[in-house]
């Protein structure tokens, strides 16, 4: 199991904060330093069962500067999202926990978190 946070983001410690008390084995990416690539983006995304654009964070500042917004949210405009992720890992929302099943969740709540404790 690995998890890809921001340490300055509470709802990344506290999943972290639930992945230890649950006694998990898990590593920790800490995807801002450790940029995920395109492909890395792709399989995550494939995992997630989700489109590039509904992991955006298209209120941070990248994104608005980006015109992200405005963007096409189809087949022809997903690797233009997958490539401004990479870019600018700020734009992925977090914390994204891949699961031992080969899944993943966005474990933004101490549900989704369990979720993954469970696959």
């Amino acid at each position: 199991m690995e998890i890809w946070i921001n340490p300055a983001c509470s709802k990344c410690r506290a999943a972290v904060s639930l992945l230890d008390s649950e006694g998990a084995a898990y590593t920790v990416r800490r995807y801002l330093e450790d940029v995920p690539s395109p492909d890395e983006i792709r399989d995550v995304l494939g995992r997630l069962g989700l489109e590039p654009w509904d992991i955006t964070r298209t209120g941070e500042a990248d994104a608005v500067e980006l015109g992200v917004e405005e963007w096409p949210r189809d087949a022809v405009s997903r690797e233009r999202w997958i490539r401004a992720l990479s870019e600018h890992p700020k734009l992925i929302q977090r914390p994204i926990i891949t699961a031992q099943d080969g899944s993943a969740v966005v474990a933004r709540t101490d549900e989704a978190v369990r979720d993954a404790l469970g696959r």
